[in-house]
């Protein structure tokens, strides 16, 4: 029999010099070591042991329900958002621009393919055209031959990052990894239906918990962005409820008032977004997926989260927030510098533009490790692109020509940042 592993464990303090913990290592017997023993909770974690009541919650999904070997978490289906493994070629701002990019890139292949034909594969591997972006699934697609073709079909309106809105050329064929978003929008692409987008890991202070109706991207917000469908689609077009009728009794069973399925929804968007909920469960969310616990007075968090999906899905048609816009003459080609000074309420535009008047409030709603209002200046800024033939032949983005546009974006976020605070601020009460 197998003798089970156990876990002893000893720090020096952190306070403690290099040199000085190299002497007492040198100087101290293993034997003399004083160990901690460790014992792992059910699921093997070791580090950052928890001590609290997540297990007992309900789970928000679950790859057994997901499955169809159970029905005990909320929702059913979920999914990450698409890697393209080449954002610079498959996403733009210009839609125009995207299509010569794509275009550009199935030429190129397309002539590998003639070129290649009945080579080995290492062969093509060390001849192709890598003025293109190749990957993995485009390399085994080239050594058997297929030929990809042009689709105008395929370009979508998609969420890239937070409140910034791409087109995207939405191939299999280009897209490395779809997952199960079709499960989510329909083999039609059905942007009627709502998700719920979480991600939580250890390279964020905060974690990123937004709605959305289009098709969003892997790094959504930061890697492994997960949605959380109300409805889902099966493979001949049929929309089914994406919440379990295990959780609609669950939640029935225990407030004893009738509710609904949308209900559940909004209220398990507000509860993602309370502070204390966060902070007590932060370890058990940085390594799995959420549990919710049953909050007094649902119907109010149910609001709360009506509310705040309200905000976030509407943030393009929403009042602009009354910025006061500073323009000068200094520059006849101003640079963008998109920069803020949080202290003093200012977002810097180029060396001839810059908005006051931004609350110290709105820079408080985070999305990962930025604020809302930070996602779009870092996403707007000009930079030059990692991809060398993208930088060469397509790289036509200018601050100038979306200056207009980012100002009503900010005006509209500030707003939907400020009554985001308020409605959690009000979850203290």
């Amino acid at each position: 029999m197998t003798k089970q592993a156990e876990i002893y464990y000893f720090t020096l303090t952190d306070e403690m010099l290099r040199t000085d913990k190299l002497a007492w290592f040198g100087n101290t017997k293993f034997k003399q070591i004083e160990f901690d023993k460790i014992i792992p909770d059910d699921k093997g974690n070791w580090i950052n042991l928890t001590d609290n009541d997540f297990e007992s919650l309900m789970p928000v999904c679950d790859k057994e329900v997901k499955g169809n070997k159970s029905q005990q978490a909320i929702f059913k289906l979920f999914s990450l958002g698409v890697v393209t493994a080449r954002d610079e070629w498959v996403y733009d701002d210009n839609k125009e621009n995207l299509i010569k990019k794509v275009e550009f890139l199935i030429d190129i292949y397309n002539q590998d393919v003639e070129k290649h034909q009945g080579k080995s594969k290492e062969d093509i591997r060390n001849s192709v055209d890598y003025s293109i972006k190749w990957s993995r699934a485009v390399k085994n697609d080239l050594e058997k031959g297929v030929k990809y073709k042009f689709n105008d079909d395929l370009i979508v309106d998609s969420i890239y990052r937070q409140f910034i809105k791409k087109h995207l050329y939405f191939s299999k064929q280009l897209n490395e990894m779809q997952y199960q978003i079709s499960g989510i929008f329909g083999l039609k692409i059905d942007y009627k239906n709502k998700f719920i987008s979480i991600t939580f890991h250890d390279q964020l202070k905060y974690p990123s918990i937004l709605s959305g109706t289009k098709i969003w991207d892997y790094g959504y917000g930061a890697r492994d962005s997960t949605a959380l469908a109300i409805y889902s689609y099966d493979k001949d077009g049929n929309r089914h409820d994406n919440i379990t009728d295990w959780a609609l009794n669950q939640f029935k069973s225990h407030y004893q008032t009738d509710l609904t399925k949308q209900d559940i929804f909004h209220y398990v968007y507000a509860v993602l977004h309370n502070p204390q909920y966060r902070e007590k469960y932060e370890l058990n969310l940085k390594r799995e997926f959420p549990r919710i616990p049953y909050y007094e007075n649902f119907a109010q968090w149910a609001e709360w989260g009506k509310q705040l999906m309200n905000l976030h899905l509407n943030y393009e048609s929403i009042a602009q927030f009354p910025l006061e816009r500073h323009d000068t003459a200094q520059a006849k080609i101003p640079k963008a510098k998109l920069k803020a000074d949080k202290e003093k309420g200012l977002i810097i535009l180029d060396d001839n533009t810059h908005l006051s008047g931004i609350p110290l409030q709105a820079w408080e709603y985070k999305l990962g490790n930025r604020s809302a209002l930070e996602w779009i200046l870092d996403q707007y800024k000009e930079k030059k692109p990692k991809d060398p033939t993208i930088a060469e032949k397509f790289n036509n983005y200018r601050f100038a020509d979306y200056k207009e546009q980012v100002i009503d974006l900010l005006m509209r976020v500030c707003t939907v940042s400020v009554k985001t605070m308020q409605i959690v601020k009000a979850f203290e009460n």
